[in-house]
């Protein structure tokens, strides 16, 4: 709940900011300023699961359990900050992101079930019913959209619960098109930085396939056809 009700707030301050042009006059948020944030914000998170909770091991499978001691603090901020910003550039076509998350979250729920953890199974059966509501107006043509009020709130939450569950390959699979998106952005800054030229002609890959001539209701549903397998393969990960 307090990386959900945090990385809100830091999602609502931007986008109030942005929606009332008040940026330079009432402290807008520069990227690099709002990165420090969810970093501080990502390391008290980790640091409540490494100290509280006692978890500080990392589950690979087919290979097996690492404890990682203090080293899980700057890893599991590290993951929250990469899927709160992942997730978030995901959100660029209607019901991408948030029809990306309902499955994963289907995933998660199955995971959390089968290892008997009510309380996380209750929170996203929650999560599951009030996103399924949103994506009923979210889906294309979107009338509702999530900003950054949604975007970091729901991705920064996302990994948390794979934290939660010792299941970071499982999240890693179940989150891949979020990491594929992040991903072609990096590659894209990165290439322009170095090389002074594009990589891609657009980015992140949802621009990229809309740039080739893709409809956005295609792009979108396909996504989703490739969140399925992802879960689904997720899922078997978490449970072997």
């Amino acid at each position: 709940f307090f990386t959900f009700i945090s990385f809100c707030l830091l999602g609502l301050y931007d986008d109030l900011m942005k929606f009332f042009g008040k940026e330079k006059k009432f402290f807008g948020l520069r990227l690099r300023h709002k990165f420090v944030i969810q970093w501080i914000l990502a390391l008290i998170v980790a640091l409540l699961m490494y100290v509280n909770l006692k978890i500080d091991i990392l589950y690979i499978p087919f290979i097996g359990v690492f404890t990682l001691g203090i080293w899980f603090v700057p890893f599991a901020a590290f993951t929250i900050v990469s899927f709160a910003n992942a997730f978030n550039v995901t959100d660029g076509l209607d019901g991408l992101a948030s029809g990306l998350l309902m499955i994963a979250l289907f995933g998660f729920w199955v995971i959390s079930a089968s290892i008997l953890d009510t309380p996380l199974s209750i929170f996203l059966a929650l999560w599951l019913g009030s996103l399924i509501a949103l994506l009923y107006f979210n889906v294309f043509p979107a009338r509702i959209f999530l900003g950054d009020v949604g975007a970091l709130a729901f991705g920064a939450t996302l990994a948390v619960v794979g934290l939660l569950l010792g299941k970071i390959m499982a999240l890693v699979v179940i989150g891949g098109i979020y990491i594929v998106e992040i991903a072609s952005s990096l590659l894209q800054l990165s290439y322009k930085r170095i090389y002074g030229k594009k990589l891609f002609s657009v980015a992140p890959a949802h621009l990229w396939l809309q740039h080739l001539g893709w409809e956005e209701p295609k792009i979108v549903s396909r996504a989703w056809l490739a969140g399925i397998m992802l879960a689904i393969f997720g899922v078997w990960l978490a449970v072997i």
